[in-house]
């Protein structure tokens, strides 16, 4: 039997407020897991979708990359209005390929960010790290620590690895965030009027400054990311602008963005909750339980589309070709049928099977730099950390796509 789902639920799927709010997104995924887990939907100004929220069917159709596209239509959610007029963008991001293109591309910087690479970074890393807990502790007890700490430290980690110098970083974190969260007032380009305008504008400026550094790193390659990615050869071939393009692109922003969220949503934590704190530095082995919990609990990409490429079934519902899906990670890594009392933030938890990072073959090229990040940070902080306390009422990104939190006031004290 379908179930109707209320216009109300459907509309709070792509409400960028309550993302940020937090609270009537996680009312409408825990709705839709009860009562209607894999339905079509259709907000007001939309075209339909399928909202795909519990953990095992998102895990299904990431499974069958060949079934369920990723280049067909946009792979973040969008009115009818901008779907039909979306221009021809001038990169082509790994989100947005399919294979055989997906995993050749992905390839060309597979390695390092592996493990084994990863390591010889460490040490670099951790200095960063050190750096920003100085910085933190100089600001003399009282700051916010999104915009004085949390921004700063993996921008400045995927900056260095690319090969963006430091005084470019400011222009690097402003344009990430106008091309994420292009909808919020405060983050958002001037003179956005809702028609994406202001994304695509920093997009091109992302273009623009990525070109130079291609034709510096041909002219003169270095061992940075940017002389990899400039000089990269797909099947025997040079890599194609827009695709080069794309490369730039995802690191410069993903790469530290979803990173800084996860940051901030697990020192709110800290500072609501005082006991973790204090069993975090009753026990240091825990802080990668500490990460994994966090990056669950923040779940900074909300969702991907996938277009159907041919008529299926998925848990007994027909699915046309050209479907489009909504893949609700926030829903997943809240699905109690995967996640023991997942509605709490818990670092004791025996298995953490979330779905935050994706999952199958376009699982986050970049995981496992940002949980080495993420561990290396917590290490620095917590031996120093005496107390934590929030000083003001955190407030939310407003994004439907990649969001977290945009502003944690807090008071603290450290040695």
């Amino acid at each position: 039997m379908t179930v109707e789902v209320p216009k109300s639920v459907a509309n709070t799927l792509v409400d960028i407020k309550a993302y940020a709010q937090e609270t009537p997104l996680d009312e409408a995924f825990a709705w839709l897991r009860a009562n209607a887990p894999l339905a079509q939907v259709q907000p007001d100004g939309y075209n339909p979708f399928w909202a795909v929220t519990l953990h095992e069917d998102i895990q299904a159709v990431e499974s069958q990359n060949d079934l369920f596209l990723s280049g067909e239509r946009t792979v973040a959610v969008c009115d009818a209005k901008r779907e039909a007029n979306t221009e021809e963008l001038p990169v082509r991001t790994l989100v947005q390929m399919d294979n055989p293109d997906h995993m050749a591309y992905r390839r060309l910087t597979q390695e390092w960010f592996q493990p084994a690479n990863l390591r010889n970074l460490q040490e670099r890393i951790r200095e960063v790290a050190k750096d920003i807990v100085d910085s933190m502790a100089a600001t003399g007890g009282e700051c916010d620590f999104v915009n004085d700490v949390a921004l700063r430290y993996p921008l400045r980690v995927i900056m260095e690895i690319l090969g963006v110098p430091p005084e470019d970083e400011p222009r690097m974190l402003q344009l990430t965030q106008e091309l994420f969260a292009d909808g919020d007032p405060d983050l958002g380009r001037d003179g956005d009027k809702g028609d994406s305008s202001g994304a695509l504008e920093a997009m091109l400026e992302f273009v623009g400054y990525f070109q130079q550094m291609t034709e510096a790193r041909r002219s003169n390659p270095s061992d940075d990311l940017a002389s990899a990615i400039a000089n990269g050869e797909i099947k025997g071939e040079p890599i194609g602008d827009l695709e080069a393009m794309g490369y730039y692109l995802i690191v410069a922003t993903a790469g530290h963005d979803t990173t800084s969220h996860t940051v901030s949503g697990g020192m709110r934590a800290l500072a609501e909750d005082p006991a973790l704190l204090a069993a975090l530095q009753a026990d240091p082995t825990l802080v990668g339980k500490f990460v994994e919990e966090s990056i669950r609990w923040v779940t900074p990409v909300k969702h991907f589309m996938r277009t159907a490429a041919e008529d299926t079934e998925l848990k007994g519902q027909k699915i046309s070709k050209g479907d489009w899906l909504m893949l609700c990670y926030r829903s997943a890594t809240r699905d109690a049928a995967a996640i023991e009392h997942p509605e709490v933030f818990d670092i004791g938890r025996k298995q953490n099977k979330h779905v935050a990072f994706g999952f199958g073959p376009h699982v986050c090229l970049g995981q496992h730099l940002a949980r080495m990040e993420m561990r290396l940070f917590w290490e620095e902080l917590l031996p120093r950390l005496k107390s934590v306390r929030l000083a003001g009422e955190p407030t939310g990104v407003e994004s439907n796509f990649v969001s977290g939190p945009k502003s944690i006031p807090i008071r603290f004290e450290m040695t």
